[in-house]
C-alpha cells in the first residue's frame, strides 16, 4: 500500500480494508467485527491490534503494512465501537475482554497462541485479554495507555456531530491536535476521514473504563512479557509521556517501557517509522 500520497483517503481506506477477510464474533446477542490480514495462508503466527476509545481497526492504518510481511494480523472493531456490537456488560473491562478473547479463539483457534498490542483503551483490552489467556497470550504491549499512574485531568475536546462541511473538518483537526497528534504537520486529510468514521460509530463510555483500574489489576495478572510505548507528549491526561513510563517501570521492572520522541497520543498514526521498528523487536523476542 504506498498510494497514500496519491489516493483519495476514503478510497485508500477501501483499498486497504479489502486486503483483509472479515470475520464476526458473538457480542451479547449481537456481533463483533473482526479483519484479518494474512499472507502466509494461515501458517505465521499472529499478533492481535486492539485500536483505542471512540475508534476502530483504521487506528492502525499505519501498522498492519509492517506487520503483515511476517505475522497474520488481527484486528477487532472492539464491542460497542466502530461495526461492532455494544456489549452486554458495557462499564466491566473483564467482561468485555471475555468476548474479545472468545473472539481470537473463534476465528484463529483455541490453541493457536498470539500476541496482543493495545492502543489507549486499547491497552486495557490487551493487558486484560492476556491475563484472561495465560501463556496462550505470548506478549502484551500497551501504547499510550491511560490508566498507569496517577489519574489527571481530561482533555477537552469540542463536539462535531452537528457540524458539516469544512466546519466540521476543521473541529477535527483541532481535535487531534488537542488530544491526538502533537505536530500538526501530521494531521493530514486520511487522519481526519479516520476520526470522523470513528466518531461517529463511537458508543462506548471508554475513559471511564481505562480509569477503572482495570489495566493495573490486569498488569498485574500477567504470565506474559510486558512492553511499553509513550509519546513523549502524550496528551490525554497527568502524568504524561515520561511519568507513566516511569510508573510502569517501578511497578514492572523487567519490562520493555520506552517514550516516543517528540510524539503525542496516537504514535503509531504520528510516528509509524518508530512504532513499527520497536514493535517488531518488542514482538521478535516471543515470536514462536
Amino acid at each position: 500500500m504506498n498510494d497514500q500520497a496519491t489516493l483519495d483517503p476514503q478510497i485508500y481506506i477501501d483499498r486497504f480494508e479489502a486486503q483483509s477477510t472479515r470475520h464476526e464474533t458473538p457480542c451479547g446477542t449481537g456481533r463483533m467485527v473482526w479483519h484479518l490480514w494474512d499472507r502466509s495462508g494461515g501458517t505465521a503466527p499472529v499478533v492481535v491490534l486492539f485500536h483505542g476509545g471512540a475508534g476502530s481497526w483504521r487506528h492502525w492504518i499505519k501498522t498492519i503494512p509492517a506487520l503483515v510481511e511476517t505475522y497474520r494480523v488481527l484486528v477487532p472493531d472492539l464491542p460497542g465501537l466502530g461495526e461492532s456490537d455494544f456489549p452486554p456488560d458495557g462499564d466491566d473491562a473483564f467482561a468485555i475482554a471475555t468476548i474479545v478473547a472468545d473472539g481470537i479463539d473463534a476465528i484463529v483457534g483455541k490453541i493457536t497462541t498470539f500476541d496482543v498490542v493495545g492502543f489507549s483503551f486499547g491497552g486495557t483490552m490487551a493487558s486484560c485479554v492476556g491475563a484472561i489467556r495465560g501463556t496462550q497470550a505470548r506478549s502484551v504491549t500497551i501504547i499510550g495507555s491511560s490508566g498507569v499512574g496517577s489519574l489527571g485531568s481530561s482533555v477537552r475536546l469540542e463536539k462535531v456531530r452537528h457540524l458539516e462541511g469544512q466546519e466540521r473538518r476543521d473541529t477535527h483537526r483541532a481535535n487531534l491536535g488537542q488530544l491526538m497528534i502533537a505536530d500538526p504537520a501530521k494531521i493530514d486529510d486520511l487522519a481526519i476521514v479516520i476520526q470522523d468514521w470513528n466518531t461517529i460509530r463511537s458508543r462506548l463510555k471508554t475513559p471511564a473504563i481505562s480509569r477503572s483500574g482495570a489495566i493495573l489489576t490486569a498488569i498485574d495478572q500477567l504470565q506474559s512479557p510486558l512492553n511499553g510505548m509513550w509519546g513523549e507528549f502524550d496528551a490525554p491526561g497527568n502524568p504524561k509521556g515520561p511519568e507513566r513510563v516511569a510508573a510502569l517501570k517501578a511497578r514492572k521492572p523487567d519490562a520493555d517501557i520506552r517514550l516516543i520522541p517528540k510524539t503525542g497520543h496516537w504514535a503509531a498514526y504520528e510516528s509509524p517509522e518508530i512504532v513499527n521498528a520497536w514493535l517488531l523487536e518488542m514482538l521478535a523476542r516471543t515470536r514462536p
